[in-house]
């Protein structure tokens, strides 16, 4: 058995490494092509372009694993059946299951390996990829926000301001609801304007201008004072929660993902479905690598003529309906029309499940 399983290894890995590099390359070039006359007219340089596309190459990478097993395992299973070498393993009675065990370890091992690479290089890849694009393209992102609505990280304070300005960090038009245990009423606080002043040990604190101070006394009456400028401890909120939310979840690190989710979800923005979706994806697409190598075992062992073509054929046909039906399911959940972890999920699972029962209808 250990011979067999020598020799599928032997057949695949091979096709499996020149496969990839033909997806990878596939994708660069479109990647490069789809933005080459606007880096032009911007007077990019090549060795920026090519920059670019080399800050690319992981993204790239993850995108053509899927394709690259699935065309890699139809076309050497495949080969094994027009050559009649896997009739006569089968006819020896050595099961398909039992034949194909080492394809499932390696799609097992690149799947969690796929999480791994993602988190350790393609992250901070693509972010840089990203912002060197958009620089070369002449794209200017601004944090400063309006009519900002947050909720407190630690207490129940509501905070609102009418404009925030990320280059001088400062609030105007700021009003503070202060509520006590069970959300209940303790104060609020009215400041023309408010900035964040830095500290020698690189924390910070929030001073308050022209403040209007509501209070309720002992006796449940409400007391009012004015003050030109005071300091405001009580404001736990960094200038990073007033920002205006234009940060992408596939440039974050799954714990910084985390925590900017729970922002959006106290912020009661939009983009909060949409992120959370997202969110979930980083852990779903993690098992197609497995998906992928079940579905194309069950297939590629019924290719006997025209190996080559078909299995590209099939290959790129199954990658298309996985990533767009993906993408909708994705959309719906982002719309809010399914849940989030519906519209990760779904996909993976569907197509788990198909594998699972091709592989059942298999030759055995």
């Amino acid at each position: 058995m250990r011979t067999l399983h020598l020799m599928l290894l032997r057949s695949f890995l091979p096709i499996f490494l020149i496969s990839l590099l033909f997806f990878v390359l596939t994708l660069e070039m479109v990647d490069v092509f789809a933005n080459l006359w606007r880096y032009l007219n911007n007077d990019a340089s090549i060795k920026e372009i090519l920059q670019v596309s080399l800050l690319y190459l992981p993204t790239s990478t993850s995108y053509a694993l899927p394709p690259a097993l699935l065309f890699a395992v139809s076309f050497t299973l495949g080969n094994l059946y027009a050559r009649n070498e896997l009739i006569a393993i089968l006819g020896a009675g050595i099961s398909f299951v039992k034949l194909i065990l080492p394809l499932f370890a390696i799609g097992l091992l690149l799947s969690f390996g796929y999480f791994v690479f993602h988190e350790a290089l393609v992250i901070d890849t693509f972010a840089h990829k990203n912002q060197l694009s958009r620089e070369l393209l002449g794209q200017k992102v601004s944090y400063s926000n309006t009519d900002i609505t947050v909720i407190g990280e630690t207490n129940n304070n509501v905070y609102q301001a009418d404009y925030y300005n990320d280059s001088a960090k400062t609030l105007s038009g700021l009003t503070v609801l202060q509520r006590g245990a069970h959300s209940r009423f303790i104060g609020r606080i009215e400041a023309g304007w408010a900035e964040f002043v830095l500290n020698n040990e690189g924390s910070g604190r929030w001073v308050l201008h022209e403040v209007n101070e509501y209070k309720t006394d002992e006796d449940g009456e409400l007391v009012h004072n004015s003050h030109r400028r005071i300091e405001a401890p009580f404001i736990e909120l960094t200038p990073f929660h007033f920002q205006r939310k234009t940060k992408n979840v596939e440039e974050l690190h799954y714990n910084e993902a985390r925590e900017w989710i729970e922002v959006l979800r106290k912020s009661g923005r939009s983009g909060y479905k949409a992120a959370l979706t997202d969110y979930y994806k980083r852990f779903s697409f993690a098992l197609t690598p497995f998906i992928v190598i079940l579905i194309s075992a069950a297939i590629g062992s019924r290719f006997k003529k025209n190996i080559l073509l078909m299995s590209l054929m099939v290959s790129l046909i199954l990658s298309v309906i996985y990533y767009v039906s993906d993408m909708i399911l994705g959309l719906l959940a982002k719309q809010g029309i399914i849940e989030p972890a519906t519209g990760a999920w779904a996909a993976v699972l569907f197509f788990l499940a198909a594998g699972t029962i091709l592989l059942r209808h298999a030759k055995t």
